[in-house]
């Protein structure tokens, strides 16, 4: 077995079921058997192990069970897929029973230490490390405009997840005369060998400037300093060549799955 394929395992063994001991106020995780459900978000969330065990008629079973559930609740939700999980046709069964993907992106792992290096920004651009409601509209309204969707629930969530977890969920900003320009996440998964970069997002005019990458080394220097060992993207088309260059190794892709009940959107 080779290294990326040891690494491969760990993330399944470690990541795929993982659920924090302190868990955000309103936010439910109910695993059941290879499936962990979570509920009080935006929208709901499923992950599995990387073989979820059953197939054929007891596989669509599974399916509608877990979107019926939500569909009471009258909410959406997303089934989180990786490339290499088992049945192999859980996608095309996801599909039959209403669900529709979304973008394919690349999980990709490196050694923290590798990428642990002083950020180098553009004049002018300064990071800081926030924790305001204030701050985290700012962040909603980013996204908003970079992803042309309407991100305003993430303030609340941002929130939410920083108040519960300080310690484990970092959210940053980059900002230049005021103005917040780039942001992201790191998330701590205690008792594994993870942490996780996610929320990367940079505005259209101010990208190709190194803002991304410096934000991945100041995120890698905090990672470090808690000893870390791998740092964990789902890694968009744009960002997947970048982090690469910086000593990235893609593992599988993973496309998420979204069920949208009748009276959603």
């Amino acid at each position: 077995m080779t290294n990326l394929e040891l690494l491969r395992d760990a993330y399944d063994a470690q990541l795929r079921l993982w659920m924090p001991a302190d868990r955000a106020m309103g936010i439910h995780y109910d695993q059941q058997g290879t499936v962990l459900r979570v509920s009080g978000r935006n929208q709901g969330f499923i992950e599995t192990a990387r073989d979820v065990g059953v197939t054929g008629a007891a596989l669509d079973a599974l399916i509608r069970q877990h979107r019926n559930f939500f569909a009471a609740r009258g909410e959406a939700v997303e089934w989180k897929t990786r490339g290499h999980d088992l049945p192999a046709d859980l996608p095309v069964r996801l599909v039959a029973a209403g669900f529709v993907p979304a973008e394919l992106e690349t999980v990709v792992v490196v050694e923290t230490e590798r990428v642990e290096a002083e950020p180098v920004l553009p004049a002018g651009v300064q990071v800081r490390q926030v924790h305001t409601r204030s701050d985290f509209e700012r962040i909603a309204a980013l996204q908003t405009q970079v992803w042309n969707s309407d991100y305003s629930w993430l303030a609340g969530q941002l929130e939410t997840s920083v108040r519960d977890a300080p310690q484990d969920v970092l959210v940053f900003v980059a900002e230049a005369d005021g103005q917040v320009v780039s942001s992201c996440r790191l998330e701590f998964t205690p008792g594994t060998d993870f942490a996780g970069l996610w929320g990367g997002s940079t505005l259209a005019a101010w990208r190709g400037r190194g803002i991304y990458r410096a934000l991945v080394a100041h995120r890698a220097r905090r990672a470090h300093e808690r000893r870390v060992r791998y740092l964990q993207v789902d890694a968009s088309v744009d960002s997947k060549p970048i982090l690469l260059r910086l000593g990235f190794q893609a593992l599988t892709t993973t496309t998420p799955y979204i069920w949208m009940p009748p009276t959603v959107g």
